[in-house]
């Protein structure tokens, strides 16, 4: 370093510091400024919060309609509805003081005999509809959408079968549900070809108006909220992997379980979300393909309502939220949602 240049150093004043650590380190010109370094090109440089604070402001803006929507229609009706859940209620009127009897009535007979705990197991029957239109969702769900984006090659051929996967949903729920009577009915035509064949003696029951009937159901009109989030995932996987798999010797089944499945765990996780929220929720499909004859949360709270029993009603609609809240909790633990989106 030239004697001028070392002066130069030396005769920094001590806020210039910054500039100097940079001239050792980075080397600099025989005739540097270093008040040119040091200083700011714009003085509000310096002072970030004065820059960013309009910014903020009108961010702030921005989310502010949004989230007067959200408050207004979900969170103080949530909060109407938790009040509510803790309120006395008679044949004739809502006496809004507080109490726990709604809550502990769901646990009502619990402990005193077998089939007593009549809410509970009410709970745990929705639970079980859950998570098995959960496993047949998922199942359907992950063939289709592998066979759409790894084995259809053509784009126009993938969006075309993917709009024929949307056609179910061109018509109302209960359209879609009533269309199953006619099919599995006692004199359906299912049972009318299995009898006319031989291959049964008489009309199978438990094909309507049974358990079987709900998940079927619930299976048909959930499964694509599974296949679009699935479809969405393996359409992002680089095919460059794949291949890699299949070069170090890798079968069709190994490249789906260590590669496919773990890169598309994304998909199956928001997939999941939609489909336990929709089944725990709903009343409509299992009045519906149950017969009014199978019990489900959701039915329970709506019978609550129609009879004037809010505070009943409100209790289970928190209870059922937590549930599900509880679950969704659990499934984002398996994958950083906001990471991978």
């Amino acid at each position: 370093m030239s004697s001028s240049r070392r002066s130069d150093l030396t005769a920094a004043p001590p806020d210039l510091g910054a500039a100097v650590l940079a001239v050792r380190q980075y080397g600099a010109a025989p005739h540097t400024d270093l008040g040119a370094l040091a200083a700011p090109s714009h003085p509000a440089a310096s002072l970030p919060g004065r820059v960013n604070r309009p910014k903020h402001v009108v961010a702030w803006l921005q989310a502010a309609p949004l989230t007067a929507v959200f408050v207004v229609f979900f969170l103080v009706p949530l909060v109407l509805i938790a009040m509510v859940s803790f309120w006395q209620a008679t044949d004739y009127e809502l006496i809004p003081a507080f109490t726990a009897q709604s809550y502990l009535d769901i646990l009502a007979g619990c402990g005193a005999g077998e089939g007593s705990c009549v809410m509970l197991s009410t709970y745990l029957s929705t639970l079980k509809f859950s998570l098995l239109t959960w496993i047949f969702t998922t199942l359907i769900g992950f063939t289709v959408a592998y066979f759409l984006a790894f084995h259809v090659r053509s784009t126009l051929m993938q969006t075309v079968l993917f709009i024929l996967c949307t056609v179910p949903f061109w018509t109302s729920n209960v359209i879609r549900m009533i269309s199953w009577i006619p099919l599995l009915g006692r004199n359906g035509l299912v049972n009318d070809v299995l009898v006319s064949s031989g291959a049964i003696g008489q009309p199978i029951e438990w094909l309507l108006f049974s358990d079987f009937s709900v998940v079927l159901a619930f299976v048909h009109l959930y499964t694509m909220f599974m296949i679009v989030p699935i479809f969405n995932s393996m359409m992002r996987i680089d095919r460059a992997l794949l291949e890699a798999a299949r070069d170090n010797g890798a079968s069709a089944w190994q490249t789906v379980v260590h590669v496919i499945l773990p890169l598309c765990k994304t998909g199956l996780i928001i997939g999941s979300i939609f489909v336990i929220a929709l089944v725990m929720g709903d009343f409509v499909t299992v009045g519906v393909m149950g017969g009014q004859q199978i019990a489900s949360v959701g039915k329970v709270i709506q019978v609550q309502a129609n009879v004037l029993q809010f505070p009943a009603a409100a209790a289970n609609a928190m209870v059922l939220l937590a549930v599900v809240l509880l679950m969704i909790v659990a499934l984002m633990r398996l994958v950083d949602l906001r990471k991978e989106l």
